[in-house]
C-alpha cells in the first residue's frame, strides 16, 4: 500500500496535471484541493499525515477527479465551491466561477462615502458573490442581487442561507426589467464583456462556463451600454455605478459613462496593473 499514501498520491497527481496541455497554472495546489475533496479534510491534514494510506475507494475517486481536471474541467466545479472574499460559495455550471479580480469591485464599493442605510443592486449576481460580500461587510445595507437565470438565483439564495446573511435578497430579472423601485445609492455589476469571437472563449475554465454570462456582442460592450444607459433611472441623487470589465475596454466605457451624464468617472487597475473597474457618480440635478 506504499503507493497509496497521501504523499505519493499528491506527487502522482501533480505530475499528471503538469503533463497535460490543459493543466492549471498550479498543478500542485489543485492536486491538494482535489485530494482534500476526496478525504473531506482541510489542507493542513495533508501536511500532518503524509504517510496515511488512502482506501481503494478513495484512490478511485481521486483518480477520477484528476482525470477530469486534466480534461480541463474547472477545479471549482470539481470541488463544488470557490472561496471569494471571506465566504465559501457553492458553484455550478449555471454561473460564472467567482474570480479573485472581482474582489476589487467589492473593495471599491466598500470605500465609497455611503451611509448605513444604503440600498444596493448587484446586476447579474450569479453565485451571489458580490452581493453577499457587500452584505456581509455592511449588515445595515439592503442589498438586492438579480440574475435572469433562475438556477443562478436559486444558487445565490442557497449561498445566502449557508452564511446566514439576511440583509440580501435575490430576484430573477433580465437586468432592470423586473425592478419596480428606484433610489438606489449603489449599483454594481460584473456583466458579460467578452467579444463574440474572442479566442479567450476556447481557453481554460471559460470553456465550461455559460456563454450567456461571458459574451456581449461584437465588441463585448452590449450589456454594459444597456446598464449604463438605464442605471440613472434607478440611482438616487449622487448614486454610484461600478462595473467590472476587460482590460482593453476602459476608454470606451469611460465615454459611455460620460455620454449618459455620469461624472467623477475613473478607472481602477487590479493587482496585475490591468484596467478592471470603471465607476462614476450620477447627479439628477446636473445641467
Amino acid at each position: 500500500m506504499q503507493n497509496s499514501t497521501i504523499d505519493r498520491q499528491l506527487r502522482w497527481a501533480t505530475a499528471q496535471l503538469q503533463q497535460s496541455s490543459d493543466a492549471p497554472d498550479s498543478p500542485q495546489l489543485d492536486a491538494k484541493l482535489l485530494l482534500c475533496r476526496v478525504l473531506s479534510c482541510e489542507l493542513i491534514y495533508l501536511y500532518t499525515w503524509p504517510e496515511k494510506c488512502l482506501s481503494a475507494e478513495q484512490l478511485i475517486q481521486f483518480a477520477e477527479l484528476v482525470a477530469r481536471r486534466k480534461s480541463g474541467q474547472p477545479v471549482a466545479h470539481l470541488l463544488g465551491y470557490r472561496d471569494f472574499w471571506s465566504l465559501r460559495l457553492a458553484v455550478s455550471d449555471d454561473t460564472l466561477i467567482p474570480r479573485p479580480e472581482t474582489e476589487l469591485l467589492v473593495e471599491t464599493a466598500l470605500a465609497l462615502p455611503l451611509d448605513d442605510t444604503t440600498k444596493v443592486i448587484d446586476l447579474g449576481t450569479g453565485t451571489g458573490a458580490i452581493a453577499l460580500a457587500l452584505a456581509s461587510e455592511r449588515p445595515t445595507w439592503q442589498v438586492r442581487g438579480i440574475d435572469k437565470n433562475a438556477a443562478a438565483v436559486a444558487l445565490a439564495k442557497r449561498n445566502a442561507s449557508t452564511h446566514s446573511i439576511h440583509n440580501v435578497a435575490f430576484q430573477q430579472s433580465d437586468w432592470f426589467s423586473a425592478i419596480t423601485d428606484n433610489h438606489y445609492q449603489l449599483i454594481v455589476s460584473n456583466p458579460p464583456y467578452v467579444e463574440t469571437h474572442s479566442p479567450y472563449l476556447a481557453e481554460g475554465d471559460v470553456r465550461f462556463e455559460p456563454l450567456s454570462a461571458l459574451v456581449s456582442g461584437a465588441d463585448g460592450l452590449d450589456d454594459i451600454r444597456l446598464i449604463v444607459a438605464q442605471a440613472p433611472r434607478y440611482l438616487a441623487n449622487f448614486g454610484w455605478l461600478l462595473i467590472e470589465h476587460g482590460f482593453n475596454q476602459a476608454s470606451d466605457i469611460a465615454r459611455i459613462f460620460a455620454h449618459h451624464g455620469f461624472r467623477e468617472v475613473r478607472c481602477l487597475t487590479d493587482l496585475n496593473g490591468l484596467a478592471r473597474i470603471t465607476l462614476g457618480q450620477y447627479c439628477h440635478d446636473m445641467p
